[in-house]
């Protein structure tokens, strides 16, 4: 069975009492992230552009858009809601394939559950397998599509937002794989638009992309259902480690494995929360960097020289050397060094604003950074080394990818929730995901309004 057949099997007939409990609970947590994340970034600039487009467009009062009394079309507010929740660039992030699930499947199953009035369990339903698509399509695209240029939050992530649409609107494995067909020639995403709101933005079009080709291929368009795996398609043409006849041919053994045990093991649950309000490929430099901090304070005019190891994959990302933005700010390793240093909080949003990248004793200390690769390092590990001008070395090496116990993220993620939203507003929006799979998701949708 090729691919596409045996992820369309996968997402139209795996049974929802076979997904196990941690998987649910990994969802949910993910879920409580998701909305306190969006309705913190309601207000960024691109969210406010992108719900402004599609009020002004109207239409069938489908689905809730973040920020807004209106209902409209599912597909508009997947777009919306999607670039939203990414404004913040705040979001979790998955680690098999570089990229965050949420922001990409979530606005899709959202908005199609409330259009079909299907109840919680079913959204929660097709957003773990929407999750999980995402994760082995990701994985099986492998580091080189992403060193190619492509942001997998936009590539994969679509593919997982088709998967959660097609659940949600029935699809039979047939018409699912001319759904998963369709976003082969209909998933894109660059990351030339890091740093600006180009971001966001592919969050949003990969979950209006999922909706709009589950929705035709019920509506009986056919494709190609190949078109992810065969010759000419989509891993072939977007530098994918899986391209041509449904093995990795670069021989990238993550990628060869990608749908081992597929329906088996959820690979998703490995998903990363993000406690920094920045890239989350800084995280790992910020944690080594306040545990030295916290082991013998240094004042930044004591520092002579920081050097930050990362893997070599990171620079792409989040390396810019003189950032320009507050945008740009998260994405810089030098940066958000000098902002650690200082004393500055890299969780608070009001951190990364424009002036930050012109403070005369911010760019000094920039200056003093220098990142460095390590070949050998995995895609969360980073050693940092802060030279003193007395000649002193001081050195601390974090490594993120590790179990969390899922109570310690939730409360780690309750905390989180409680400083974007305010403690109260925090408490309703738990209440609302404990109770989700009791119920229709109209408490979650009411949230959203606010």
């Amino acid at each position: 069975m090729g691919i596409s057949a045996r992820l369309a099997a996968f997402i139209a007939e795996t049974p929802r009492g076979s997904i196990p409990t941690e998987a649910r609970v990994s969802a949910r947590l993910s879920l409580l992230d998701w909305v306190a994340v969006g309705l913190a970034g309601k207000g960024e600039p691109i969210a406010t552009i992108v719900r402004t487009m599609v009020e002004e467009e109207g239409g069938a009062a489908q689905a809730t858009v973040v920020g807004s009394r209106r209902r409209l079309p599912a597909r508009a507010a997947a777009l919306a809601n999607g670039a939203t929740a990414h404004a913040l660039d705040y979001d979790d992030t998955h680690f098999d394939y570089i990229g965050h699930p949420s922001v990409a499947i979530l606005p899709a199953a959202l908005a199609l559950a409330e259009k079909t009035g299907a109840d919680g369990a079913a959204l929660l339903d097709a957003f773990i397998i929407g999750l999980e698509t995402a994760c082995r399509v990701g994985t099986w695209l492998g580091d080189a599509h992403y060193r190619a240029g492509f942001h997998q939050t936009a590539t994969a992530g679509a593919f997982g937002a088709a998967a959660a649409s097609a659940r949600l609107l029935g699809l039979d494995a047939q018409r699912t794989a001319h759904a998963l067909g369709l976003m082969s020639t209909r998933a894109s995403g660059l990351k030339s638009q890091f740093g600006t709101m180009g971001k966001p933005y592919h969050a949003g079009i990969a979950a209006a992309n999922g909706v709009e080709t589950a929705t035709l291929a019920v509506l009986g368009l056919i494709s190609n259902p190949e078109g992810l795996a065969c010759a000419q398609g989509f891993a072939a043409t977007h530098a994918g480690a899986g391209a041509g006849a449904g093995v990795a041919a670069s021989g990238d053994p993550k990628a060869v494995a990608a749908f081992d045990d597929l329906g088996r093991d959820y690979r998703f649950t490995r998903v990363q929360y993000k406690f920094h309000a920045c890239c989350h490929g800084t995280h790992a430099a910020i944690e080594a960097l306040l545990e030295l901090l916290s082991a013998e304070p240094v004042r930044p005019e004591q520092i002579a020289r920081v050097v930050i190891e990362v893997h070599p994959r990171w620079l792409a990302v989040c390396n810019i050397a003189e950032p320009r933005t507050g945008l740009e700010a998260k994405f810089s390793y030098r940066l958000i060094a000098a902002l650690v240093l200082s004393g500055r909080s890299t969780a608070a949003l009001t951190t990364y604003t424009d002036a930050i990248c012109t403070r005369a004793d911010l760019v000094r200390l920039r200056d003093r950074v220098e990142v460095t690769t390590n070949d050998g390092f995995g895609s969360l590990e980073t050693r940092v080394a802060l030279e003193l001008e007395d000649g002193r070395s001081l050195s601390r090496h974090v490594d993120l990818d590790r179990p969390v116990p899922f109570e310690v993220s939730r409360g780690k993620l309750t905390v989180k929730a409680e400083a974007l939203l305010g403690k109260a507003a925090a408490g309703r929006l738990l209440a609302a995901v404990d109770e989700l799979e009791q119920g229709a998701p109209d408490r979650l949708a009411a949230l959203l309004q606010g």
